[in-house]
Order: C-alpha cells, then structure tokens, then sequence
C-alpha cells in the first residue's frame, strides 16, 4: 500500500505539471473573447478561465485535473461546449448540399440517427471533423469545431451559394443554442429523473427533441468526446444555467473543464482537430477511412475523391498511431525515432495517463513502424526514451449501443 501511495503521488506531481504547461499553452490575454452563456456561471463555481479557439472556456475547477477525469470515468461530469458550432440544414436538396462538403453517407441515415464525417478539400485534406444528425423535422442537424468555426461556416455558405445559384432548395440556420455535454457511466441515470421518455431507447449516436428537467426545446444526442456514455444537449441559451444547476444537485455530477476533456478524449483515441488532424493530412493518413461511407467510395463524389480513394489500395508514407511510453510525458511536436535513432515522426498529442497511469500519445509515423508493437523511441528534453506503438483507444470506450 505504501508503494502504491508513492506511485498515486509520483504521478499526482507529473500531472500536475503536465496541467500547469497545458493551462500556459491555453492561456492568452482575456481581451475581446467570446464567452458562452455559462461565462459567469463558471467564474461562480470557481472555473479557471484560458483562451480556447478565441473563446474563454473553463480548464478546471476547484478540483484537480487528476481528480475530474476520474470522476468522470467513475460518476458524471459536465462540460460546456457551447463554443462549438451548431448549425441547422433545411430544404428538401439539404442532404445533396451536405454530401457536397463531406464524405459520409447522409442519404442512408435513418431518422435522428447521426455520424461522424469529415470536410474535406480538393486535396484530399481535413477541413474540420464534425457530427451531421438526419432529424425527423426534416432537417440536418450538425455540430463542428468551435476552432473552426469561421472557416466552417464560410466553407458552407459558399457552397450555398452554388445551390441556390442552381435552383436548389437548401438553407443554413447558424443556431445561437448553448450545448452541454453530460459525460460518465451513471450519465443515464441522473438525466432519466429529467426526462418522460425513456433514455435506454437513445442509442449511441441518434437524437431526440425533449423536455430535460423541465425546460422544452432540447435536443438530446448520445455522443461525446470521453469514451464514456454520454449525451450532448442543445439548450436554450436563456435556459442552460438553469438546466446545468437542476443537473448539479444530483450528488454524481460535477462540472468539468478543458483539461479533463483533452485527457478524456486522449485516452479514448479521439483525434483533436489541429493537432492530430488538418488540412495537410487525409482520412487515410489519419486511419479514418471509416468514416467514408461506401457508396461515396463507389461514385468518388466527395471532395478529394481523386487523392483519397486511392490511397485506401496504395496505403499511405505515414500512418496516425498510439503510442505508450514511461518517464517524463511526451508533448505535442515531441519527435519519434527509430531503434537506431532516425526520425520517422511526431508526437500530435501526448498526456499521461489518470486511468493507465503511464503517459500515452498519438502522432505520425512512418508506415513502416505503424504496426501494433513496434518498439520506437520518443525524444524528450534531447533525450531518447522508449515507446511502443499501441492500439487505439488506450481505455475501452464505452458506448451505449443498446
């Protein structure tokens, strides 16, 4: 027991320091940032206010980091991620539009289900990845990255305007709604109290329009960005301070900040866009091949066909890996070497890890070395440390399929 104290505190320290770099590499000047409708309320419950993708967002509170991310492995956790972009697809040509833009299968969704795809360029890179939901109103719900939000919203209405130039019948509605995720294995049971309709029915990845806690107009989509179950929810900007303290006096639930959801999403293999993905890699390159639906393989109708499509038969120079490593924790542009030395990479994202607690990464290697197992190297601070390329995720997700 004793040793296993001085392993908990070993690692409480790196993580610690790891926080404190992560916080600085968050932090910018306050002035002219954009605030969610929850700013103040954080700022009451003791959040600590960074810079993230123009916004300023809660790293953590009161809590150590350590201590959120486990809390939300354990119970439940809160995130505002009312930065994100939400926007709304209407016209009976809005599945047309959207596989204009992405390589996923809209048309073969069935109503309120919903998957991950891509915005992708000429290219054949990644202009943002992002959640396109075929709701039963008849329009396409979609939410993408807060970082890319004004690329993303300037890449669709251009294309808008080659619809309507057209004829089409498409239309955009940029929502000013806030977005909750509620994340973590008891998730289901704090909001049933909430809900009418019975939550075991929402399966990973589909939608609901309801009343949470008594305040109408949400939408319900099981997701998130943890790997534990969980539920994102578009609320009212005038009703999400109250929806999050009603969800708040369940005991199970705390609120969770920007540092626990980088950790989170690390262990659970989840890419973050602009370090793991961007428009200089492809879905190839970054293993999200799966994300093509098959019938946009078959008629290479989606951005970047041309480069992309055979590239899934010739393989790719590199290849998105996990990596696994002890000693000091590996950081985003941390190089990755050979056996013998030779770089063959870069470490994307790198944290240690509260669940594993060893430190885990992922980066770009050399197809070569991108088998599961390979003994490589990571240099850090000059120095070459052992690393093995593991499968991905590094914690077992834990998705609510029914």
């Amino acid at each position: 027991t004793f040793h296993c104290r001085q392993v908990l505190a070993h690692w409480g320290v790196v993580f610690h320091l790891w926080t404190f770099t992560t916080s600085l590499m968050f932090s910018f000047p306050q002035t002219a940032l954009k605030k969610t409708p929850l700013f103040d309320f954080h700022r009451g419950q003791g959040g600590k206010m960074v810079e993230f993708a123009g916004w300023s967002m809660p790293v953590q509170y009161k809590d150590s980091h350590i201590a959120s991310h486990m809390h939300t492995r354990e119970h439940c956790s809160i995130f505002d991620v009312s930065h994100m972009l939400q926007t709304n697809i209407h016209g009976k040509d809005g599945v047309k539009f959207m596989e204009s833009l992405v390589v996923a299968d809209i048309a073969e969704l069935k109503d309120n289900q919903g998957t991950l795809t891509l915005f992708t360029n000429e290219k054949g890179g990644i202009i943002d990845d992002l959640i396109v939901t075929k709701t039963d109103q008849g329009y396409l719900y979609v939410v993408s990255n807060a970082g890319c939000a004004d690329k993303d919203s300037v890449h669709m209405k251009a294309r808008l305007a080659e619809f309507k130039y057209a004829g089409s019948d498409v239309d955009l509605e940029f929502l000013d709604c806030a977005l909750i995720a509620v994340q973590g294995p008891t998730m289901s049971q704090v909001l049933q109290a909430g809900l009418k309709e019975d939550l075991s029915k929402l399966t990973f990845m589909t939608s609901a329009l309801a009343t949470v806690f008594g305040v109408p107009d949400c939408r319900l989509t099981r997701c998130g960005y943890t790997g534990e179950d969980g539920v994102e929810i578009s609320v009212p900007e005038s009703r999400v301070v109250e929806l999050t303290e009603k969800l708040l006096t369940n005991s199970e639930v705390k609120l969770a900040g920007l540092g626990a959801r980088d950790s989170l999403r690390l262990e659970a293999g989840l890419c973050l866009y602009g370090n793991d993905i961007d428009e200089t890699t492809t879905p190839v390159e970054a293993t999200l091949v799966w994300t093509i639906g098959k019938r946009r393989r078959q008629a290479k109708d989606f951005p970047g066909a041309d480069i992309i499509i055979p590239q899934i038969k010739a393989k790719t120079a590199r290849k998105r890996v996990g990596l696994v490593s002890t000693g000091p924790p590996v950081r985003q542009h941390t190089p990755i070497l050979s056996p013998d030395g030779k770089v063959i990479g870069e470490v994307t994202s790198g944290c240690p890890s509260p669940c594993l607690k060893k430190n885990i990464a992922m980066g770009y290697v050399d197809a070569a070395f991108a088998k599961n197992g390979t003994a490589i190297q990571v240099e850090v601070r000059k120095k070459a440390v052992p690393a093995t390329v593991s499968k991905m995720p590094f914690v077992p997700t834990k998705y609510y399929t029914g």
